[in-house]
């Protein structure tokens, strides 16, 4: 029995170097003690805008300025359009190892980007580096420290217990009001919207004259309430109800009473076409320069076209409405606890073979995060800084101060909604990022979606049409394959190796077990 026992914990031994020899060894970052300005580099930038010039013009000015700082480094700037393009090339290629160099991203595409491969950098360390971390003795600019990121913005950045990117804009959501039409129906707008308040409104808004004119406007179309992201309005009227979205973990938790409840909401006013959605008929903002809507719900970061003074305008002058625009938070369940999304790009760092093409990349990328990059973007769009060094310095603090000074640079509206965010940046929240949570975003969209297409093909939303539509989104969404995907540690996610290794040392355990209970059966005996 003892040779038995003893070959028993031989071959153990052996799978387990064997499973280990088998296993795939990571890239691991090591950050080099010093920069090698001795040598040229070349990085990749993939960025996105929205068709905006001048935000092209800020990128290309950075890359500019950054590129006079440090000669040996070339940045190569591709644009997008459109964040789901740059996320399908980064996962096209992550095979080949060809991803960029430096990425604006969001934190739920990251997770993705992280399944299974070393692929993004964590930033814990860089961001401590006393020489080349935030505010590095050894930098060629001015950067923020640490604690001068906004920790609301930065802890979106953080999952797994590491940081995987830097926040570059935010943004939240706020409701675009026709004040005109508001006071025109009879009532007064309250301090903060809600929700009982809005689908009144718009309620009120619905009759017509015996032609088939809206009363209100005169005009054959009219949809009081638009919303442009429905993912972000099933999100956030759960988080006002205290409803369940998911955990950290992955466990999905939407398909719940709460989402029953704030479907079946939606679906009445649906039905009575009184709200509507971007997804359905277009863009809000163009509804409501044309006088055909009362509320439409978009980013802040949306806020130039929003008005009729508008500087990006996307309707003929001819269709243009006069009324008066009150930028306000999105409708709420509570007014006394309000709650609102975060959002906004990020920027991740992608591992390559040579640190010293990575330190280089992190180098650039917290150039942006300068006073001068983080102002000058910001500008452009009703996004805010996501540094404090830059919300409080005179420059951006003039800036917000001349609002209506033209219709252009300081038009209103834009600056309104900047302010909007800023005064509310402690009622703001992220949901939990895991590998999957952009596909559980999307299907929460995708309820609202549905239910407003099916009532206006005349389809009964009762509590089995709400269970089939779970149904179909779980599917279409694959969300029963995410807990297995997810950051759960499970045999499954583990590297081969890493399992035989396991089971070897639990072979082991056992047998030692075995023999120290034969040794006291015998001496028992």
């Amino acid at each position: 029995m003892k040779k038995f026992i003893l070959f028993l914990l031989l071959a153990s031994l052996v799978l387990s170097f064997a499973g280990c020899h088998g296993s795939v060894e990571k890239k691991v970052f090591e950050l080099p003690e010093e920069f090698d300005t001795s040598r040229n580099y070349e990085i990749s930038f993939w960025a996105k805008n929205d068709t905006n010039l001048t935000q092209v013009g800020i990128y290309k000015q950075a890359i500019e300025d950054f590129q006079e700082l440090y000669p040996n480094i070339t940045v190569k700037l591709k644009l997008y359009t459109d964040y789901g393009r740059i996320y399908n090339d980064v996962i096209t290629n992550i095979s080949t190892d060809t991803t960029p160099n430096v990425c604006i991203t969001y934190p739920d595409h990251i997770a993705t980007y992280l399944t299974g491969a070393d692929t993004v950098v964590p930033l814990n360390e860089l961001f401590e580096s006393e020489k080349y971390g935030l505010g590095g003795s050894e930098l060629n600019f001015d950067s923020p420290k640490q604690e001068e990121i906004i920790p609301q913005f930065l802890k979106e950045c953080e999952f797994n217990g590491s940081y995987y990117a830097v926040p570059y804009m935010r943004s939240t959501e706020a409701c675009y009001v026709n004040k005109t039409y508001v006071e025109k129906l009879g009532f007064t707008l309250p301090e903060k919207l809600t929700w009982e308040f809005v689908w009144e409104v718009s309620e009120a808004a619905m009759k017509k004259d015996e032609n088939g004119f809206f009363e209100l406007n005169n005009q054959k179309v009219l949809i009081p309430f638009m919303y442009k992201s429905t993912d972000n309005m099933m999100i956030q009227m759960l988080k006002q109800k205290g409803g369940d979205y998911s955990t950290v973990f992955g466990d999905i938790l939407i398909f719940n009473e709460d989402t029953k409840q704030i479907l079946s909401e939606i679906a009445v006013h649906s039905e009575s076409r009184a709200f509507n959605t971007y997804k359905m008929n277009g863009y809000p903002a163009n509804y409501l320069n044309a006088g055909q809507c009362i509320f439409a719900v978009d980013s802040t970061a949306g806020a130039t076209w929003m008005g009729c003074k508008a500087p990006l305008m996307d309707i003929p002058e001819e269709k243009l409405v006069e009324f008066e625009t009150v930028v306000m938070t999105i409708p709420q369940y509570d007014v006394e606890n309000p709650k609102m999304i975060s959002q906004g790009p990020s920027m991740c760092i992608f591992n390559k073979e040579d640190p010293q093409e990575v330190l280089a990349s992190w180098l650039f990328m917290q150039y942006m995060l300068t006073n001068k990059v983080q102002i000058a973007y910001s500008q452009t769009e009703g996004y805010c800084p996501v540094t404090s060094k830059a919300q409080n310095s005179d420059e951006y603090r003039d800036y917000l101060s001349r609002a209506g000074e033209n219709d252009d640079f300081y038009y209103s509206i834009k600056l309104d909604a900047t302010k909007l965010l800023l005064e509310n940046t402690e009622n703001t929240f992220v949901t939990p990022v895991f590998n999957g949570s952009a596909s559980l975003r999307d299907a929460a969209g995708h309820l609202i979606e549905t239910v407003n297409k099916a009532v206006k093909n005349n389809t009964e939303i009762n509590d089995e049409y709400l269970e089939k539509t779970f149904d179909e989104a779980i599917a279409l969404y694959r969300l029963d394959q995410i807990s297995a995907t997810s950051d759960k540690i499970t045999f499954g996610d583990m590297p081969a190796g890493s399992v035989v290794l396991l089971v070897a040392i639990l072979v082991c355990w056992i047998g030692m077990a075995v023999y120290v209970g034969i040794d006291k059966m015998k001496t028992k005996n």
